[in-house]
């Protein structure tokens, strides 16, 4: 669940720099992507699979370096 947490925060990093209106229609929409992630939190969630109890959450940080990428890059 780690690797969710990095598309999340930086979600609310550009909310916060940006806001929802100043980047026109692509900053909404790369919100809209980035905020998407958070489906996923609740989906691991559910299935228990608790924040930071994976064998190696050093790994599942950098799939969420990978999946923050491949959004900003769609």
């Amino acid at each position: 669940m780690v690797c969710y947490i990095v598309p999340l925060a930086m979600a609310v990093l550009l909310s916060a720099l940006w806001g929802f209106s100043k980047r026109g229609i692509q900053g909404f929409w790369l919100n809209l992507m980035l905020y998407g992630a958070a489906f996923f939190v609740v989906d691991h969630l559910w299935h228990g699979e608790l924040f930071l109890t994976s064998a190696n959450w050093v790994a599942d940080l950098a799939l969420g370096g990978i999946i923050t990428s491949v959004i900003f890059g769609a």
